[in-house]
């Protein structure tokens, strides 16, 4: 009889454990879904068809973490959105290739307004040279079309670009830089004494850039941030 209790109570416990599990899967399912249409309200991450964005609340059991309104990690993975130049150029829109931010010690703090503070965001923004070719050559307007590539050189939030092509007649076969500080991103091309370009990107408030280096798939563009509010509303600059 003792041994047929202890196989009951040994059941129940594992089915109990399982049906845990589900609602804890289930519920950060919905979570997730939740906080990726804020951010995409928020952020506008998806503003082309072919955008993406998700927001992946990490750990478990999540069930636990939501009573203490306390995550200790989440994820946000954006990609081919697109910026525009700050003084909404024509043809001044970059798509972003991919950026990834990681939400470090997350508390919400306040569930009616759906805010919330993270500790520590750290990541990465990276942009083809595919898309930084485009958008340059659509600038110049006058021309053969002007290549972007990688090249030595990439120092603290600066990194270098080579730029080939045709620009109103003059042959280009040199470095640029492209600079990356605050929540801005300039591109100088060689020659110019203003930048033939500024981006402005939305982030988290107190998130910025720290370095940006030229890579062989893109330019790499590292994001740090402390103490980060995750208000509800829209933010602007």
């Amino acid at each position: 009889m003792r041994r047929r209790w202890v196989k009951v109570l040994a059941i129940t416990v594992v089915v109990l454990a399982v049906l845990f599990t589900i609602a804890d899967r289930v519920a950060v399912y919905y979570a997730d879904k939740e906080a990726t249409h804020l951010a995409a309200e928020k952020y506008g991450y998806q503003n082309t068809t072919d955008g993406h964005l998700d927001v992946s609340i990490e750990g478990f059991p999540f069930l636990t973490q939501a009573l203490s309104q306390t995550f200790d990690h989440v994820k946000l993975t954006a990609g081919q959105f697109t910026i525009d130049t700050t003084n909404n150029a024509q043809g001044g829109y970059l798509t972003v290739k991919q950026l990834q931010l990681d939400l470090h010690g997350v508390q919400v703090t306040s569930l009616t307004a759906r805010s919330a503070e993270a500790n520590l965001a750290t990541g990465t923004l990276t942009l083809s040279y595919d898309a930084l070719s485009g958008v340059v050559t659509r600038l110049a307007g006058n021309g053969g079309p002007i290549r972007i590539s990688q090249a030595p050189g990439s120092t603290g939030q600066a990194a270098r670009v080579k730029v080939t092509g045709t620009v109103g007649g003059r042959e280009l076969n040199s470095t640029g830089t492209l600079l990356a500080q605050g929540t801005e991103i300039s591109l100088n091309l060689p020659g110019a004494q203003q930048p033939t370009a500024t981006w402005r990107v939305q982030l988290p408030e107190n998130v910025g850039f720290t370095e940006a280096r030229a890579a062989s798939d893109g330019v790499r563009i590292s994001v740090v941030g402390h103490l980060v509010n995750l208000g509800s509303s829209r933010f602007t600059r």
